[in-house]
């Protein structure tokens, strides 16, 4: 399996990648206790099928409708989301005014699929407290083509002005094994001192922004010495991380565009970052 992540190769051998851990079977009966203490083990909660697959497939069907004719390939469906290998004329700039990603998470639809009791009550669970979403829920796309994915980070450096008591929940719109752009995650960096990675910040390209740790993925697991964890998701499954674990995104290299969720929650009655109290646009610089 040949994989990159910014236009940078990254071999998928033994050395660099493992598997995730599955926790479903905490599900059935749920143990909140047991999924706490494995979400702080391991840094993040792998939990295959935890939503209808149909429900987020539909979402996935909604959006790409809402892009002129000549995005998804000739004979495909809007629930496949098969690239044609061109942007339509007129489309703007990803997640801005006027793109439809822009639209799309202040539509009505979006705001029933994020709802989800399932996820607010996990996150309950998880916080061990009432839990509120944040407003700035993201909409990610990406296309075969772009080299362009999520560096390595951790989102505690994206939103720093607010409680640590966060977690974070993201679903792959649509089914996303490795090449199709999944998440990867640098196995127990959650228990990493900051200044450990820090000398990787000096050699990314971009320099200028501290939040990033490194375009550089195999660079990352051998300075470490950890491996990047990774699955074969599917439309319903669902990653709850929290924000010091480090995780980054493969380029997407099939026909099958990457569609996913961030959603985001914190304590009732904690101070979130205030930058997360406002609905996401992709220029605002948060």
């Amino acid at each position: 399996m040949n994989l990159s992540s910014n236009g940078v190769p990254i071999p998928f051998t033994p050395e660099l990648f493992g598997p995730l851990r599955p926790s479903a079977d905490l599900l059935a009966p749920r143990d909140p206790g047991a999924l706490r203490e494995r979400l702080h083990a391991d840094g993040y909660l792998y939990l295959p099928g935890l939503l209808d697959r149909a429900e987020v497939l539909r979402l996935r069907g909604a959006y790409f409708s809402h892009f002129p004719p000549g995005l998804l390939a000739p004979g495909s469906g809007a629930e496949d989301g098969v690239f044609s290998g061109r942007v339509p004329e007129g489309v703007p700039e990803y997640g801005v005014a006027g793109h439809p990603a822009y639209a799309f998470v202040r539509s009505p639809h979006f705001d029933r699929f994020v709802a989800d009791p399932v996820l607010s009550a996990l996150a309950a669970q998880l916080l061990d407290a009432d839990a509120e979403m944040l407003p700035r829920r993201i909409l990610r796309h990406f296309h075969r083509g772009t080299r362009r994915a999520s560096r390595a980070h951790v989102d505690f450096d994206y939103m720093d002005q607010g409680s640590p008591r966060v977690v974070t929940c993201w679903i792959p719109v649509g089914d996303c094994p490795p090449r199709t752009g999944a998440l990867v995650y640098l196995e127990g960096s959650h228990r990493l001192p900051p200044e450990e990675y820090a000398p990787l910040r000096d050699v990314t390209d971009r320099p200028g922004d501290r939040r990033q740790i490194c375009h550089d993925l195999e660079l990352t697991a051998r300075t470490l010495g950890r491996r990047w964890l990774w699955a074969d998701f599917a439309a319903g499954d669902v990653m709850v991380h929290l924000p010091r674990v480090i995780h980054a995104s493969l380029d997407t290299a099939t026909d099958a565009m990457r569609l996913s969720v961030d959603v985001r929650f914190v304590r009732s009655g904690d101070t979130p970052d205030p930058r997360w109290l406002r609905p996401w646009s992709a220029d605002d610089g948060a």
